[in-house]
């Protein structure tokens, strides 16, 4: 069995309730207190998007994993919002919440904290059934191939990645983070923009019984890996998980946000 085979493996552990149990309530998602880390991801997803760069037809979420509130500024800003994920239990969570089934996960609070940033006075309920309306697929990835996207959508044809906790969660080592990026930015046009939200110096983090090996990566690495990649950076910034952060469910030291572009061919 090969390492990246082997991180597949553990991953038949994961529970989606769980993950979303750990990071995606109080306090890491406590909207009182802008000091909290969703607050600040959610933030540097809307100052980006508030630049007006980032538009086209086509955006793509590389391993939405159970999640949603990574896509909450940017989707506004295309006319088709696709989701991703490897593991079949996320796609179900992801499609519970797209068909307002009993029992999807509530993202309310996430709806309304984005509306408050982008000051428009909408009701969060809008914006909610528009993103409902604008995600056209869920469909399987593996950032580990060359076409991570299988025939859905050929390299070359996206106007803007986002991806959150993804490539350094499932690669077994620095080697195969680094071939990940590549084949997912493999997907851009040239120019196209990449919003990329991963964690800094995480050795592991807990999903109900599994417990994930996550490869550990610093500012440096990550911006050497864009640099290889042959991506240009626009914007980057850190963020250090405060003592109130550490719930016990992760080792994690921080967290990078990254607005990058896919430089044009020389």
């Amino acid at each position: 069995m090969s390492s990246i085979q082997a991180v597949a493996k553990s991953y038949q552990l994961f529970n989606p309730r769980a993950y979303l149990q750990n990071n995606y309530v109080p306090p890491r998602a406590d909207f009182s207190s802008e000091d909290s880390v969703m607050c600040w991801k959610l933030r540097r997803l809307h100052e980006a998007c508030a630049t007006g760069e980032i538009k086209g037809r086509t955006l793509v979420d590389i391993g939405s994993g159970p999640t949603i509130y990574q896509l909450l500024s940017a989707f506004e800003h295309f006319n088709e919002t696709i989701m991703t994920d490897y593991l079949e239990v996320n796609r179900q969570e992801l499609k519970m919440w797209l068909s307002s089934e009993p029992g999807a996960f509530d993202w309310s609070g996430y709806f309304e904290h984005v509306c408050k940033l982008e000051g428009k006075g909408e009701p969060w309920k809008e914006k909610q059934k528009r993103l409902r309306e604008r995600v056209s697929r869920v469909i399987p990835v593996d950032v580990h191939r060359s076409g991570p996207l299988g025939g859905e959508l050929a390299s070359g044809s996206v106007d803007c990645l986002v991806s959150s906790f993804c490539l350094e969660a499932c690669s077994p080592d620095l080697e195969a983070f680094q071939k990940a990026l590549e084949n997912v930015v493999g997907l851009l046009k040239p120019k196209g923009h990449f919003l990329w939200i991963g964690a800094l110096e995480e050795s592991y983090y807990l999903a109900g019984e599994a417990r994930l090996s996550v490869v550990p990566v610093t500012e440096d690495i990550v911006k050497r890996a864009l640099c290889t990649a042959k991506c240009i950076i626009r914007e980057f910034s850190t963020y250090s998980m405060t003592p109130s952060m550490k719930v016990g469910v992760d080792d994690v030291s921080g967290i990078f946000f990254v607005w990058a572009q896919k430089d044009t061919p020389k």
